[in-house]
């Protein structure tokens, strides 16, 4: 098909403040719960799609290099809904350049599976809303429904593939920030969807939960709206560890800690010590996200650098939604 409608798409990762944990669909991605987070500039995946007559098969390049066809699983997902809707049967060539460390448990496919909705749905000329856009990523990835907007935004349990996507809550242009503790960027032993089913089949604890998150979020959204930096930090850093409990009490347990995370975590808490207001957020990864304000984020990071090298520290300012590329912005 013509390929003119083909553009550079730009997705920012988002980290949750209330985790999304379990599916009650998997195959069309209906969460078990709501999920809020932010998204953030610091990490992002640039996609570009072409449509093309000759491919006998779909291609995912990932920084230049020919993915295998299991990569291809979760993009195959997204390019056959797009080619239903579009009403085309041509493969497709995925170009994509990663700026997020892959399966590290810093939401690559948040951003990686958002910026493939959005580039897909151009090339093959559809013209989706914003919603129709978060309905299309979480197809491939629950976390990537969020990534669509800037700021906080909300998942939407909802029941159905039509009422389950993510709304923007809040641009957070106020004083929040994030730093990265990038303990170990290699790719995890357990997928978060096989941690996530073995968690909702065996877990003594997963009923509650789900009520508990349901609390949660009500309460952070006011947290949000008062611009009530401790509380945030409180609730996002109490779902974190209730995920990571779950993980624990699941059959047979698993977790997706090191050693160092839970030195990074002993961190968080001297910095609280000594007066600074930060929490710590975790996902499926060792990886330790510190929520700090950004007015004091350059000497916080300061202060890591006692014990980080600056390769291990990423500072992290709130992200836009997503974008078309032109110009300079081009990769």
């Amino acid at each position: 098909m013509d390929n003119q409608e083909s553009k550079w798409v730009r997705a920012f990762t988002n980290i949750a403040f209330i985790k999304y944990w379990g599916k009650a669909n998997e195959e069309l991605m209906i969460p078990m719960n709501n999920s809020l987070s932010l998204t953030l500039d610091a990490f992002y995946t640039d996609t570009q799609v072409h449509f093309l007559t000759e491919l006998k098969q779909d291609e995912l390049y990932i920084d230049g290099e020919l993915q295998d066809e299991k990569s291809l699983d979760k993009a195959k997902v997204i390019l056959d809904l797009v080619r239903e809707q579009a009403g085309i049967q041509d493969h497709a060539r995925i170009e994509s350049i990663n700026h997020v460390p892959t399966a590290a448990g810093l939401a690559s496919s948040a951003s990686g599976l958002a910026a493939l909705a959005g580039a897909a749905s151009l090339a093959a000329g559809l013209d989706l809303s914003q919603t129709e856009l978060s309905r299309l990523a979480r197809r491939g990835s629950g976390s990537a429904s969020r990534s669509i907007y800037g700021g906080f935004a909300e998942w939407q349990q909802g029941s159905n593939d039509l009422d389950s996507y993510a709304l923007p809550i809040d641009d957070a242009n106020w004083d929040i920030g994030m730093i990265f503790i990038i303990v170990d960027d290699k790719r995890k032993d357990i997928s978060s969807t096989e941690g996530m089913r073995r968690v909702v089949e065996s877990s003594p604890y997963y009923e509650g939960w789900v009520q508990s998150t349901a609390e949660d979020l009500k309460e952070i959204k006011v947290a949000i709206a008062e611009r009530n930096f401790i509380r945030i930090g409180e609730i996002a850093e109490s779902s974190a560890m209730k995920m990571h409990a779950l993980n624990l009490s699941a059959q047979p347990p698993f977790n997706y800690w090191s050693p160092d995370s839970i030195i990074a975590m002993r961190k968080v808490e001297e910095l609280r010590d000594s007066g600074y207001p930060v929490y710590f957020t975790m996902d499926a990864g060792p990886n330790v996200k510190l929520i700090c304000k950004q007015s004091q984020m350059d000497e916080i990071y300061e202060l890591l650098l006692k014990d980080y090298r600056s390769d291990q520290l990423v500072r992290a300012h709130p992200g836009p939604g997503m974008q078309v590329l032109a110009g300079e912005d081009l990769p």
